[in-house]
Protein backbone atom coordinates (compact mmCIF):
# COMPACT_ATOMS: atom_id res chain seq x y z
CA UNK A 1 0.00 0.00 0.00
CA UNK A 2 1.58 3.32 -1.01
CA UNK A 3 0.77 6.14 2.03
CA UNK A 4 -0.45 9.56 0.99
CA UNK A 5 2.59 12.17 0.32
CA UNK A 6 3.52 13.90 2.86
CA UNK A 7 4.16 17.46 2.66
CA UNK A 8 6.04 20.32 4.58
CA UNK A 9 3.28 23.04 4.08
CA UNK A 10 -0.38 22.85 2.51
CA UNK A 11 -0.70 24.16 -1.01
CA UNK A 12 -1.23 27.90 -0.67
CA UNK A 13 -4.10 27.63 -2.62
CA UNK A 14 -5.96 25.74 0.46
CA UNK A 15 -5.42 29.26 2.53
CA UNK A 16 -5.85 31.63 -0.13
CA UNK A 17 -9.29 32.23 0.13
CA UNK A 18 -12.79 30.76 1.25
CA UNK A 19 -12.93 27.39 -0.17
CA UNK A 20 -15.97 26.57 -2.45
CA UNK A 21 -18.83 23.97 -1.07
CA UNK A 22 -18.36 21.31 -3.80
CA UNK A 23 -21.14 18.71 -2.78
CA UNK A 24 -21.62 16.61 0.34
CA UNK A 25 -23.21 12.78 0.37
CA UNK A 26 -24.63 11.30 3.64
CA UNK A 27 -21.20 11.36 5.95
CA UNK A 28 -19.48 14.41 4.54
CA UNK A 29 -19.61 17.45 2.93
CA UNK A 30 -16.46 18.48 0.24
CA UNK A 31 -15.23 21.58 -0.06
CA UNK A 32 -12.48 22.91 -3.29
CA UNK A 33 -10.00 25.06 -4.15
CA UNK A 34 -8.85 24.65 -8.10
CA UNK A 35 -6.83 21.53 -7.31
CA UNK A 36 -7.80 20.08 -3.81
CA UNK A 37 -10.26 19.12 -2.12
CA UNK A 38 -11.03 18.67 1.71
CA UNK A 39 -14.08 17.13 3.64
CA UNK A 40 -15.98 17.78 6.66
CA UNK A 41 -17.13 14.76 8.51
CA UNK A 42 -20.83 15.29 9.30
CA UNK A 43 -22.02 14.91 12.73
CA UNK A 44 -24.16 11.67 14.40
CA UNK A 45 -27.53 14.07 14.43
CA UNK A 46 -26.71 15.00 10.84
CA UNK A 47 -26.74 11.47 9.90
CA UNK A 48 -29.75 10.51 11.76
CA UNK A 49 -31.31 13.49 10.14
CA UNK A 50 -30.49 12.60 6.94
CA UNK A 51 -31.51 8.70 7.14
CA UNK A 52 -34.98 10.11 8.41
CA UNK A 53 -35.53 12.40 5.78
CA UNK A 54 -34.56 9.50 3.37
CA UNK A 55 -37.27 7.22 5.02
CA UNK A 56 -40.42 10.12 5.08
CA UNK A 57 -39.79 11.88 1.97
CA UNK A 58 -41.06 11.02 -1.29
CA UNK A 59 -38.16 10.30 -4.09
CA UNK A 60 -39.09 13.64 -6.18
CA UNK A 61 -38.12 15.94 -3.29
CA UNK A 62 -34.93 13.84 -2.85
CA UNK A 63 -33.83 14.88 -6.17
CA UNK A 64 -34.20 18.54 -5.71
CA UNK A 65 -31.36 20.94 -5.11
CA UNK A 66 -29.14 20.31 -2.21
CA UNK A 67 -29.88 23.93 -0.59
CA UNK A 68 -33.70 22.41 0.09
CA UNK A 69 -32.42 19.38 1.53
CA UNK A 70 -29.95 21.41 3.52
CA UNK A 71 -33.19 23.37 5.01
CA UNK A 72 -35.31 20.35 5.63
CA UNK A 73 -32.52 18.47 7.49
CA UNK A 74 -31.36 21.63 9.48
CA UNK A 75 -35.16 21.61 10.89
CA UNK A 76 -35.22 17.95 10.99
CA UNK A 77 -31.81 18.56 13.71
CA UNK A 78 -33.82 21.33 15.05
CA UNK A 79 -36.59 18.76 15.89
CA UNK A 80 -34.36 16.01 17.33
CA UNK A 81 -33.50 18.25 20.00
CA UNK A 82 -36.76 18.92 21.22
CA UNK A 83 -38.78 15.59 21.26
CA UNK A 84 -37.37 12.52 23.28
CA UNK A 85 -34.78 10.53 22.02
CA UNK A 86 -36.69 7.42 21.58
CA UNK A 87 -39.07 9.09 19.26
CA UNK A 88 -37.07 9.48 16.63
CA UNK A 89 -34.21 7.56 16.72
CA UNK A 90 -36.39 3.72 16.32
CA UNK A 91 -34.44 0.76 16.08
CA UNK A 92 -34.78 0.55 12.14
CA UNK A 93 -32.79 4.31 11.84
CA UNK A 94 -30.31 3.19 14.62
CA UNK A 95 -29.67 0.17 12.87
CA UNK A 96 -29.31 1.62 9.37
CA UNK A 97 -26.79 4.45 11.10
CA UNK A 98 -25.07 2.17 12.73
CA UNK A 99 -24.82 -0.16 9.25
CA UNK A 100 -23.81 3.28 7.42
CA UNK A 101 -21.12 3.80 9.85
CA UNK A 102 -19.70 0.24 9.62
CA UNK A 103 -19.65 0.09 6.16
CA UNK A 104 -18.18 3.48 5.55
CA UNK A 105 -15.24 2.93 7.74
CA UNK A 106 -14.31 0.11 6.44
CA UNK A 107 -14.76 0.82 2.72
CA UNK A 108 -12.38 3.71 3.74
CA UNK A 109 -9.94 1.18 5.19
CA UNK A 110 -10.30 -1.22 1.94
CA UNK A 111 -9.62 1.65 0.26
CA UNK A 112 -6.78 2.41 1.68
CA UNK A 113 -5.37 -0.76 1.86
CA UNK A 114 -6.14 -1.62 -2.10
CA UNK A 115 -5.93 1.26 -3.79
CA UNK A 116 -3.82 4.25 -2.78
CA UNK A 117 -1.09 4.98 -4.75
CA UNK A 118 -3.09 3.80 -7.69
CA UNK A 119 -4.56 5.30 -10.57
CA UNK A 120 -8.15 4.16 -9.43
CA UNK A 121 -8.22 6.96 -6.76
CA UNK A 122 -7.35 10.69 -6.89
CA UNK A 123 -4.21 11.58 -5.04
CA UNK A 124 -3.61 12.10 -1.35
CA UNK A 125 -1.94 14.48 0.69
CA UNK A 126 -1.15 14.97 4.26
CA UNK A 127 0.10 18.15 5.93
CA UNK A 128 0.75 19.94 9.44
CA UNK A 129 -2.59 20.70 10.39
CA UNK A 130 -3.91 24.34 9.03
CA UNK A 131 -7.33 26.02 9.34
CA UNK A 132 -9.15 26.66 5.08
CA UNK A 133 -12.21 29.12 5.33
CA UNK A 134 -15.39 27.53 3.69
CA UNK A 135 -18.35 28.83 2.19
CA UNK A 136 -21.43 28.15 4.34
CA UNK A 137 -21.36 26.74 8.06
CA UNK A 138 -19.39 26.68 10.53
CA UNK A 139 -16.99 28.86 8.40
CA UNK A 140 -13.80 27.35 8.79
CA UNK A 141 -12.20 23.84 9.06
CA UNK A 142 -9.08 22.46 10.71
CA UNK A 143 -7.32 20.28 7.79
CA UNK A 144 -4.76 17.95 7.89
CA UNK A 145 -5.31 15.98 4.08
CA UNK A 146 -6.65 17.18 0.87
CA UNK A 147 -7.25 14.80 -2.26
CA UNK A 148 -6.75 16.04 -5.85
CA UNK A 149 -10.24 17.91 -7.31
CA UNK A 150 -11.24 15.91 -10.22
CA UNK A 151 -12.89 17.41 -12.94
CA UNK A 152 -16.65 16.39 -12.56
CA UNK A 153 -18.25 13.20 -11.16
CA UNK A 154 -18.62 10.85 -14.13
CA UNK A 155 -22.41 11.45 -13.95
CA UNK A 156 -22.09 15.06 -14.74
CA UNK A 157 -19.31 14.21 -17.11
CA UNK A 158 -21.71 11.84 -19.46
CA UNK A 159 -24.42 14.27 -18.66
CA UNK A 160 -22.40 17.01 -20.77
CA UNK A 161 -21.42 14.89 -23.04
CA UNK A 162 -24.86 13.62 -24.24
CA UNK A 163 -25.82 17.60 -24.08
CA UNK A 164 -23.63 18.22 -27.27
CA UNK A 165 -24.76 14.62 -28.84
CA UNK A 166 -20.86 13.49 -28.11
CA UNK A 167 -22.23 9.61 -27.77
CA UNK A 168 -19.43 8.01 -29.34
CA UNK A 169 -17.61 9.25 -26.11
CA UNK A 170 -20.09 8.38 -23.92
CA UNK A 171 -19.53 5.01 -24.96
CA UNK A 172 -16.12 5.16 -24.50
CA UNK A 173 -16.58 6.55 -20.83
CA UNK A 174 -18.53 3.63 -20.18
CA UNK A 175 -16.49 1.13 -21.39
CA UNK A 176 -14.15 2.67 -18.87
CA UNK A 177 -16.48 2.35 -16.30
CA UNK A 178 -16.57 -1.23 -16.49
CA UNK A 179 -13.40 -1.80 -17.00
CA UNK A 180 -12.45 -0.23 -13.77
CA UNK A 181 -14.87 -2.31 -11.93
CA UNK A 182 -13.23 -5.35 -13.00
CA UNK A 183 -9.96 -3.81 -11.78
CA UNK A 184 -11.52 -3.48 -8.42
CA UNK A 185 -12.72 -7.29 -8.43
CA UNK A 186 -9.31 -8.33 -9.45
CA UNK A 187 -7.82 -6.67 -6.33
CA UNK A 188 -10.50 -8.30 -3.91
CA UNK A 189 -12.70 -5.20 -3.40
CA UNK A 190 -16.50 -4.40 -4.90
CA UNK A 191 -18.08 -1.79 -4.69
CA UNK A 192 -21.74 -2.04 -3.53
CA UNK A 193 -22.95 1.40 -4.48
CA UNK A 194 -21.75 1.45 -8.12
CA UNK A 195 -23.91 4.85 -9.00
CA UNK A 196 -22.01 7.33 -11.34
CA UNK A 197 -22.15 9.72 -8.90
CA UNK A 198 -19.40 7.68 -6.81
CA UNK A 199 -17.25 8.53 -9.39
CA UNK A 200 -15.14 11.39 -11.35
CA UNK A 201 -12.93 12.36 -13.95
CA UNK A 202 -9.13 12.86 -14.05
CA UNK A 203 -7.75 13.25 -17.62
CA UNK A 204 -8.56 9.76 -19.23
CA UNK A 205 -9.26 7.99 -15.96
CA UNK A 206 -12.32 7.15 -13.76
CA UNK A 207 -11.41 7.60 -10.16
CA UNK A 208 -13.38 6.65 -7.26
CA UNK A 209 -14.65 9.26 -5.06
CA UNK A 210 -16.73 7.80 -2.57
CA UNK A 211 -15.23 4.28 -0.99
CA UNK A 212 -18.27 3.67 1.53
CA UNK A 213 -19.69 1.11 -0.65
CA UNK A 214 -16.36 -0.94 -1.19
CA UNK A 215 -16.58 -4.64 0.62
CA UNK A 216 -14.36 -7.58 0.42
CA UNK A 217 -16.83 -10.03 1.78
CA UNK A 218 -18.07 -12.70 -0.72
CA UNK A 219 -20.99 -13.30 1.53
CA UNK A 220 -21.98 -9.23 0.48
CA UNK A 221 -21.37 -9.58 -3.15
CA UNK A 222 -23.07 -12.41 -3.67
CA UNK A 223 -26.37 -10.88 -2.19
CA UNK A 224 -26.24 -7.87 -4.57
CA UNK A 225 -25.33 -10.26 -7.84
CA UNK A 226 -28.67 -11.84 -6.59
CA UNK A 227 -30.10 -8.51 -6.94
CA UNK A 228 -28.33 -7.68 -10.08
CA UNK A 229 -30.04 -10.39 -12.01
CA UNK A 230 -33.33 -9.44 -11.55
CA UNK A 231 -32.88 -5.77 -12.72
CA UNK A 232 -34.17 -5.13 -16.04
CA UNK A 233 -32.50 -1.58 -17.19
CA UNK A 234 -29.07 -1.65 -15.27
CA UNK A 235 -28.27 1.57 -17.23
CA UNK A 236 -31.46 3.43 -14.81
CA UNK A 237 -30.17 1.82 -11.83
CA UNK A 238 -26.91 3.49 -12.35
CA UNK A 239 -28.68 6.84 -13.34
CA UNK A 240 -28.02 7.17 -17.04
CA UNK A 241 -31.28 7.21 -18.06
CA UNK A 242 -31.73 10.74 -18.60
CA UNK A 243 -28.42 10.50 -20.24
CA UNK A 244 -29.16 8.02 -22.50
CA UNK A 245 -32.54 8.95 -23.17
CA UNK A 246 -31.55 10.18 -27.20
CA UNK A 247 -29.67 7.24 -28.13
CA UNK A 248 -30.89 3.87 -27.03
CA UNK A 249 -29.14 1.78 -29.03
CA UNK A 250 -26.43 2.95 -26.22
CA UNK A 251 -28.66 1.79 -23.89
CA UNK A 252 -28.93 -1.47 -24.44
CA UNK A 253 -25.68 -2.37 -25.50
CA UNK A 254 -24.32 -0.85 -22.02
CA UNK A 255 -26.84 -3.14 -20.49
CA UNK A 256 -26.43 -6.12 -22.33
CA UNK A 257 -22.41 -5.89 -21.55
CA UNK A 258 -23.35 -4.90 -17.98
CA UNK A 259 -25.36 -8.23 -17.48
CA UNK A 260 -22.47 -10.10 -19.26
CA UNK A 261 -20.23 -8.89 -16.66
CA UNK A 262 -21.61 -7.95 -13.11
CA UNK A 263 -22.55 -11.52 -12.41
CA UNK A 264 -21.25 -14.55 -10.08
CA UNK A 265 -19.06 -16.33 -12.92
CA UNK A 266 -17.75 -13.25 -14.34
CA UNK A 267 -16.86 -11.73 -10.59
CA UNK A 268 -15.10 -15.20 -9.47
CA UNK A 269 -13.22 -15.13 -12.39
CA UNK A 270 -11.70 -11.86 -11.43
CA UNK A 271 -11.13 -12.76 -7.82
CA UNK A 272 -7.73 -13.30 -6.35
CA UNK A 273 -9.08 -16.04 -4.22
CA UNK A 274 -12.02 -17.21 -5.75
CA UNK A 275 -14.83 -18.64 -3.32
Amino acid sequence: MAAPRVLLHAPVELTNGRLKRLGEGIGKVVYASSHWVVKRPRSPSEVVALILLWKLLPRAILQRPSSLLRLLRVFVQTVMRIVPRSLWLSTHVKDVWRIYRSRDRRGERLAQVHLAGTPMVPEVIEFPPIRVNIGGWPGWLTVSEATARVEATLHEHLTQLARENRFDEVREWLIRFLELRQSGWQRGIFSLDAHLKNFGVAGDRIVLLDAGGLTDRWHEVHERLVFEEVVCQPHVQLGLGPILARCPAIAQEFDVRWKEIVNRESVLSHWPHAV
